[in-house]
């Protein structure tokens, strides 16, 4: 519900703070007190057009902040989180309008676009009055309550999915079909592309394997050669390591006859070998690993350069070359096997069909029946409301072959203000009103279901009294048991019947200028307002004694 208000310089408003209350509230005062300047600055915080005369006169600016208690499970939460608002605690509606027509939107003090805050505060508040559409005027809300009302969401939901398996079997079979109309044009073509990718059998990754491959057998070309002199330095002929391991034999056996002057020498010459025969090793081993056969780096370039070539005939990269013949190939057996598939998809299609006709009927039966209930509860609402003559229609037009995820109907709600005149849409039959006192009475019916948890009607009892006033006030209080209701009034039936009452007043703020005032007004001072309401200017004790009347009979 609506917790609080503040608005700061916004017309006559300098600054304003209220305090909101669940149940049914009014708000009273006299013509031109300023109770439209407060609806259109609650309007502007739930996204409603700006208008750079909306601040007041001599400032740069003007705010309205709107708070709301919202339940955990209240779908604005999921608009937020999904907007990447924060949810916690109340949702607060803020919006800036500047003297130069700028405006500013946020949503719980994060900067948002001013359609994320309208989607959010259609969520929380509906305003209506004699010139308010907005409830009513798209005939696609109308379905949404009608569904609502006959407990219809989860077999429309049922419809919504049935009509999407629909949707996909029927794009499978024209994607099916064409890819069979495609391949048929070009079957020569992909026979003969199939038959060379099979002969060429491409592998992924092998491209790389291969440029590896050939890369290290021509750099061990390159040193091959050194490597083969080199060992033959070291295990040839012209060996340096049998002359040297001779020579050192020779040392050691005459390294008695001169004790210490050959152990130096002879070590060192013992290590020189060590090393040139691990050189000779580490040489054949290098060499062992560069022996390859010439036919293999010709046969590895030739098969790199196929595949290359390849790639470059169907305009696609080596590594993507199988996949294409598999498509290819699967094209093929599409053409081949085409009509077998191509009918067993026809056939999950009609039975997709089948099963969304199906449910579309169920549904559009029941809406049916839902229409008529709601219809009649409807039309139990309107003699108090003066509208005994007239008639609430729910105009539902079914076209089986128009399959929607929505169902097969159309619905949308129409009048007929009198007999012998034509029904109609009730936007466009209904005057000012007598759509008011439809509206309540749809609202009324509805109070359970589809509706914001806050409503505002603005001077829904405009142009009635007596007993069609004390109705309105009734319903009004009547719909309050479910969602919070804000009314501006000018009739004191209604006004006796709410649970919380504001007056609005304009007082002069300083020597230049008037402001707009709001107050919550007590027992006592509610009974002089709606004394006033009743009497006009000039209030009576016979006024004050019908106001008490009046605020006793809707207490007790």
């Amino acid at each position: 519900m609506l917790a609080s208000l503040s608005i700061r310089d916004i017309v006559l408003i300098d600054r304003l703070d209220i305090d909101f209350a669940a149940g049914m509230t009014v708000l009273t005062g006299e013509t031109g007190a300023g109770k439209s300047i407060l609806l259109d600055a609650l309007t502007l915080a739930l996204g409603g057009r700006g208008d750079a005369g909306l601040v007041r006169h001599g400032e740069a600016q003007g705010q309205v902040v709107a708070v709301f208690d919202v339940a955990t499970g209240h779908p604005v939460r999921a608009l937020l989180r999904a907007n990447d608002v924060p949810d916690d605690g109340d949702v607060i509606l803020r919006r800036i309008q500047t003297a130069d027509g700028r405006t500013r939107a946020f949503l719980n003090d994060q900067p948002v676009s001013v359609g994320l805050l309208r989607q959010a505060g259609q969520m929380l508040v509906e305003v209506h009055g004699q010139h308010d559409e907005r409830a009513l005027v798209d005939p696609e809300s109308h379905r949404l309550l009608l569904d609502a009302f006959g407990g219809l969401d989860g077999l429309a939901a049922t419809v919504a999915d049935a009509h999407g398996g629909l949707r996909a079997a029927e794009r499978a079979v024209r994607e099916h079909r064409a890819r069979i109309e495609a391949a048929r044009r070009e079957a020569d073509f992909l026979r003969a592309a199939v038959d060379e990718l099979a002969t060429l059998d491409p592998q992924a990754g092998e491209e790389e394997e291969l440029a590896a491959r050939r890369t290290r057998m021509m750099q061990v070309e390159k040193i091959a050669a050194d490597l083969s002199e080199a060992y033959e330095t070291l295990n040839g002929s012209a060996s340096p390591i049998p002359e040297l391991s001779s020579l050192l034999r020779r040392m050691e056996r005459k390294a008695d006859q001169a004790p210490g002057l050959l152990s130096g020498p002879a070590g060192a010459l013992a290590g020189a070998l060590d090393l040139l025969e691990e050189a000779r090793s580490g040489l054949e081993a290098a060499l062992r690993e560069t022996d390859f056969d010439p036919r293999e780096l010709e046969s590895t370039e030739e098969r790199l350069f196929a595949l290359r070539a390849a790639g470059r005939k169907f305009s696609v990269a080596v590594d993507d070359l199988a996949g294409l013949r598999r498509r290819m190939a699967a094209d093929l057996a599409d053409l081949d096997a085409g009509e077998e598939k191509l009918g067993a998809l026809e056939a999950t299609a009609v039975a997709a069909r089948v099963a969304y006709d199906a449910a579309a009927a169920s549904l559009s039966e029941q809406r049916a029946d839902a229409a008529r209930a709601l219809e009649a509860a409807v039309a139990a609402e309107l003699p108090a409301l003066k509208l005994e003559r007239a008639r609430f229609l729910v105009e539902l037009a079914r076209d089986p072959e128009s399959r929607t995820p929505t169902g097969i109907d159309t619905v949308e709600f129409w009048v007929q203000t009198n007999p012998g005149t034509r029904p109609g849409p009730m936007m466009k039959v209904a005057s000012g009103g007598e759509l008011s006192r439809f509206l309540l009475a749809l609202k009324v019916s509805l109070a359970d279901t589809g509706s914001a948890p806050t409503l505002v009607f603005d001077e829904i009892d405009t142009g009635v009294g007596g007993a069609v006033a004390e109705a309105i006030g009734v319903r009004l209080a009547r719909l309050a048991e479910a969602v919070q209701v804000l009314t501006v009034t000018h009739a004191p039936q209604v006004a006796a019947r709410a649970a919380g009452h504001f007056l609005i007043s304009k007082e002069e703020a300083d020597a230049e200028r008037v402001a707009t005032r709001i107050a919550r007004i007590d027992r006592e001072h509610r009974r002089e307002e709606i004394a006033r309401m009743l009497a006009g200017s000039v209030i009576t004790e016979e006024a004050r004694a019908a106001a008490a009347r009046l605020i006793a009979q809707a207490a007790g």
